[in-house]
């Protein structure tokens, strides 16, 4: 796919979601999987369901979460994570978000190890997402990436973020 203009470029990621493939752009590079299997997508509805403030928080966060939405971030690049946390929810449209969350939560899928570990979390970190957790369920695993480093967890793990939030991952 060549250079396009942000309004072409749109249209053919509204395309692909059509035949049922996600496209991402990030600084640049282009990549797209398949949606997600229904493993994935159970998984991914768990935690999303977990999600609460922390017991203790007095951060006035509202943990709100959107699940597989386009995020268009402020260098221009486009990605759709599996789970985004917001203190406010953000006024939603048919276009891509432009608010950047809080959290993201990425759940591994068999061929997206590349992207959502390699790819993702430094992604995420550097365009002012706090907190990224991947979660690895073949593995049993949780990373919790933060600008810190990274902490392993294995599954389920409680998690929690920077905004104050809590989820089980």
């Amino acid at each position: 796919m060549g250079a396009a203009n942000p309004q072409e470029l749109l249209e053919h990621l509204m395309q692909a979601d059509e035949f049922g493939v996600k496209l991402e752009v990030v600084q640049g590079s282009y990549s797209w999987e398949f949606f997600p299997s229904p493993l994935h997508q159970a998984i991914l509805g768990d935690i999303a369901q977990s999600l609460r403030r922390g017991a203790n928080s007095d951060s006035g966060c509202g943990c709100f979460s959107i699940m597989d939405a386009y995020i268009k971030f402020p260098d221009g690049s486009l990605k759709r994570p599996d789970l985004m946390i917001y203190c406010e929810r953000p006024q939603v449209t048919r276009e891509a978000l432009r608010v950047v969350p809080e959290a993201v939560v990425e759940v591994l899928s068999p061929g997206s190890e590349r992207k959502d570990l390699d790819v993702g979390p430094p992604f995420y970190l550097s365009q002012g997402v706090r907190d990224v957790v991947v979660v690895n369920p073949e593995a049993g695993a949780v990373l919790h990436f933060t600008k810190e480093g990274v902490a392993r967890h294995a599954s389920p793990a409680a998690i929690r973020l920077a905004c104050g939030c809590e989820l089980t991952a």
